[in-house]
């Protein structure tokens, strides 16, 4: 019974599924000048989007053309970018959200953000977003470590809990068989 037990805890710990997202900035536009079209995309994004502590957002863009900073909420306002909290300009930027607090980025590039290619992120105490409709608070910015990373493919947002639910019994009913078969009781 306890190789049993053994083999299930194994598997379900293999098969269990880490419960942060990495969320594409923009959706399916890339991070640029947003579109007469679009706007508000960067004013919209967040608004649609739960993020939460451990998520991590992800900037695909030009790098020859294009770069994101992280500044402070007084930046953000006035769209200076000069002395950014983090530069990235390797076109495939990846920011991980690690404490809660009100994140603000731009792009690094002369008048972009003149332009509305900006967006703010706040992340709730309590782990979750925390959308407010008013401006952003001026003042710095709460930090968090980021890595610039290349990716083989746009990454996916992860899917519902209920996956997560038939995952675990999928690999607890696996082992089980596996148990069952090796010690010769199938």
């Amino acid at each position: 019974m306890f190789n049993l037990i053994i083999c299930i805890l194994f598997l379900v710990s293999i098969k269990a599924k880490v419960l942060c997202s990495i969320y594409k900035v923009g959706d399916l536009d890339a991070w640029g000048i947003p579109t007469s079209s679009n706007l508000q995309i960067y004013n919209k994004w967040p608004k649609n989007h739960n993020l939460k502590i451990g998520d991590s957002l992800f900037f695909l863009y030009p790098p020859s053309q294009d770069s994101v900073i992280q500044v402070t909420g007084e930046s953000y306002n006035s769209c200076n970018i000069k002395d950014p909290i983090l530069y990235m300009d390797n076109g495939n930027s990846l920011f991980n959200i690690t404490k809660p607090g009100n994140f603000y980025f731009t792009s690094g590039v002369e008048g972009h953000c003149g332009k509305s290619q900006k967006i703010h992120i706040s992340v709730g105490g309590n782990g979750s977003a925390d959308y407010v409709d008013s401006p952003p608070a001026s003042g710095p910015a709460a930090s968090a470590p980021s890595y610039p990373t290349v990716f083989g493919s746009i990454p996916v947002q992860a899917s519902d809990s209920s996956f997560i639910k038939v995952s675990i019994f999928l690999s607890a009913a696996t082992g089980l068989f596996i148990f069952l078969l090796v010690n010769g009781r199938i």
